[in-house]
């Protein structure tokens, strides 16, 4: 005799249709996954779906809107760090100490930590934010845009303290996020390495370049110059080429000249 199933609450239910859309978008995306595929592993029928979330669509904004939530307050969480209280004057702030709780290369370093950790321990949602779906690309685009404004303003505070521009905080706000960013992608199918190696990689190159920079960089390779002496078109160079044509000319009819 076949062993008698428990029903389940609404709130379990709930839960559990939760995690498997979540294992089904990771593994097929949004497009490929049917309401129909969602019942038939949930055991239950396809009016249960509907009746909790209204459709595919309402299923699926659950689902990233809790992975949003989590990784959101992860990285949050890390680049305030009330553990270690980051709330320094900007004075006491050193881009030029890597071990300064509120220095960029710890900003950097702590972002990294807590992204990688999300990806390792949630592998299956950061695929569902990142696997392009145009509803979860958008919303983890917009999570990145947030934690750039938070880094730019703990950058801008530090920038001033040491006379750099703090207008420019929020360029190299994005910088530092794409820096963890796109490597965290790359981590997710690339485990040659661990979290903690990833990280340091990503904050040797966000460190030692912020730990050098110039209160106005200029490039290597300015605007082209005019090398073979021209210059536009009623410049100097023309004149001089013409002086020079002439100048071999006369020399040319006038060889005995003195």
């Amino acid at each position: 005799m076949a062993a008698k199933r428990t029903r389940m609450s609404a709130s379990e239910r709930r839960e559990q249709l939760i995690a498997v859309a979540r294992g089904l978008f990771a593994e097929r995306g949004f497009d490929a996954t049917s309401v129909e595929e969602v019942a038939a592993r949930a055991q239950v029928s396809k009016p249960v779906v509907y009746e909790h979330f209204g459709g595919k669509e309402g299923l699926y904004a659950v689902v990233v809107d809790r992975e949003i939530t989590t990784i959101s307050a992860a990285i949050s969480s890390a680049i305030t760090d009330p553990a270690s209280s980051t709330a320094v004057a900007p004075d006491a702030e050193d881009l030029g100490t890597p071990d300064a709780p509120g220095s960029a290369s710890q900003i950097a370093e702590r972002a990294a930590l807590a992204l990688l950790t999300y990806i390792e321990d949630s592998p299956d949602g950061f695929r569902i934010l990142s696997a392009g779906s145009d509803r979860a690309a958008g919303t983890y685009s917009t999570l990145l845009a947030d934690v750039a404004i938070e880094v730019s303003g703990i950058l801008a505070s530090q920038f001033a303290a040491h006379d750099l521009d703090p207008r420019t905080a929020p360029l190299y706000a994005q910088m530092l996020v794409g820096i963890v960013a796109m490597p965290a992608q790359w981590w997710l199918e690339n485990r040659s390495m661990s979290k903690e190696e990833v990280a340091a990689h990503m904050v040797n190159l966000a460190w030692n370049g912020l730990r050098g920079m110039k209160a106005e960089p200029t490039l290597h390779s300015g605007p082209a110059d005019n090398s073979n002496g021209s210059e536009d078109a009623s410049g100097q160079g023309a004149d001089l080429r013409t002086e020079s044509a002439v100048h071999r000319h006369g020399a040319t009819e006038s060889p005995g000249a003195p």
